[in-house]
Order: C-alpha cells, then structure tokens, then sequence
C-alpha cells in the first residue's frame, strides 16, 4: 500500500471512555435503586477487580 495514500484514523480513546462512564453512571443509579448502596459497592468492586485482571493481563504482571 501506498504511504502516501494513507489517511491516520481518529482517535476514540477519550471519547470511549466518556461513554464508558456514562453507561457505568446510570447502571450503578439503577442498582442503587433497585438494592441499596451495598450491591453498588460490591459492584465497584467486582469491576476493579476485572479491570484489574485484564490490566494485568494485557499490561503483564508487575511487581
């Protein structure tokens, strides 16, 4: 492929997390709701922990 045909493609990286915190926002509002802070907080949890796990799969372990 020609290099100088080649466009660079945009960059979505904040935009992706903005809406990943908006979409966060409103299900954790829903489960809070639904029942109680307790269930928000074992949410919050289980998702750093995920994000963890897959940080540290991508990323590799560190330490």
């Amino acid at each position: 492929m020609d290099e100088r045909t080649r466009q660079t493609t945009p960059e979505y990286t904040t935009s992706a997390l903005f809406f990943i915190f908006i979409n966060m926002l409103w299900i954790f509002g829903v489960v809070w709701v639904n029942w109680g802070l307790e269930a928000v907080a074992i949410a919050g949890v289980v998702v750093n922990h995920l994000i963890t796990l897959l940080d540290n799969r991508i990323n590799g372990e560190k330490g």
